[in-house]
């Protein structure tokens, strides 16, 4: 599990696009509409994001041995019998090989070539002529790619060359009869339905601008890249019903959703924010992964009655940041990589694991990951 704590620790770091976006001020006073007390409509500003054309291109990089991986060598010589020359050898959790008579040899980062070379090598200390060998890949278990959520046999799989994402997504049996663009409330609960807006994948804790909506609806080639070891693929249920609260909150977490949900309400549920929160920026990311929507709100301004609060729907993510931030994109990125490697964590620990885990994603803050249980809010 080092890869996903990884993935966490660059998610939180990351900073996104290098094209910014637009600038805002983050000093300047929300909107205080007139009726306050009443809940007000958000100002949501678009985020498309754009898909970086390497992506697309095939990896040229070749395969390497690791830890897991499966070899059969033999020796190739004339008069060398098979019988005795040939073997299934593991590469060790320490990346090194035993064959034969020969010392361990540590073969983890080569390729197929250079360790036959290594192992000629080897051979040439003890005979007088270097012998011929042969080597075979029968299994991979050193690279592996992640397909979670709402798939037909969700798993980690072998990686054993190049993989596009449609090549992972058979691997995986497919998706659940998806939503595409299906009306959330018209999904009953429990429903096994796959939501494409909200599906993403993951690679160093960074999202990809991959459109799951356009490539398994639409047909849209361009969407299909080329994967990496560890890349992380996620279906969410489309029947969930919940919002995202983290950042500088007291107890980070999914909150479910309820009927006529607000922002005031959301962050109680989380026992509210941090005192040294930077509460007149928070932000609300609603709508597709891939091409967000955010709006910037001053909280601090609606706890106290001098705004109107704001209504939620399912699937809303709320960040609460500790100090301000100029420019809109990197704070839309920054809040998409923290939930997106969040989840990774946090579903790739319940697959390893198999242990019967809280419904919801738990929303891990700083660098120690907690699961928390929902609290009362005692009525006023």
């Amino acid at each position: 599990m080092k890869t996903f704590f990884a993935l966490f620790a660059l998610g939180i770091i990351a900073t996104g696009c290098t094209q910014v976006g637009p600038k805002f001020d983050p000093y300047a006073p929300a909107h205080v509409g007139e009726g306050v007390g009443e809940v007000d409509t958000l100002d949501l500003t678009a985020m498309p994001n754009r898909m970086d054309p390497r992506l697309l291109e095939s990896p040229t990089t070749p395969f390497t041995l690791g830890p897991g991986d499966r070899l059969e060598i033999e020796i190739l010589d004339e008069g060398a019998d098979p019988a005795e020359t040939r073997a299934l050898v593991p590469v060790g959790p320490d990346g090194k090989i035993y064959y034969s008579l020969l010392p361990g040899m540590d073969v983890w980062g080569l390729t197929v070539t250079q360790t036959k070379e290594l192992i000629e090598q080897e051979f040439s200390k003890f005979l007088r002529e270097k012998p011929q060998i042969g080597i075979t890949v029968r299994s991979v278990e050193s690279k592996k790619i992640w397909v979670l959520g709402r798939v037909q046999a969700p798993g980690v799989f072998p990686m054993s060359g190049a993989t596009t994402l449609l090549e992972a997504l058979s691997l995986a049996g497919g998706t659940q009869s998806h939503s595409g663009n299906l009306d959330p409330n018209q999904i009953l609960p429990g429903e096994e339905i796959a939501d494409l807006r909200r599906a993403f994948i993951v690679r160093k804790g960074e999202l990809l601008p991959v459109n799951f909506q356009s490539l398994l609806t639409q047909g849209d080639i361009s969407q299909n890249i080329y994967l990496q070891p560890d890349d992380f693929i996620y279906f969410p249920a489309a029947a969930a019903r919940e919002v995202y609260v983290l950042g500088a909150v007291n107890q980070p977490r999914a909150v479910p959703y309820q009927e006529g949900m607000t922002l005031v309400g959301a962050i109680a549920n989380v026992a509210g924010t941090y005192k040294e929160a930077y509460d007149q920026q928070v932000a609300i990311v609603r709508g597709s992964v891939s091409q967000p929507q955010i709006a910037i709100v001053n909280y601090k301004q609606i706890a106290k009655g001098q705004a109107k609060d704001v209504a939620l729907e399912p699937g809303d993510i709320i960040h609460v940041p500790l100090e301000p931030y100029r420019h809109l994109r990197r704070y839309a990125d920054l809040i998409l990589n923290t939930f997106v490697t969040s989840v990774a964590i946090n579903e790739g620990t319940r697959s390893v694991s198999r242990v019967a885990a809280p419904t919801g994603v738990v929303i891990p803050l700083g660098s120690s990951i907690t699961v928390t249980p929902p609290i009362t809010v005692p009525a006023r």
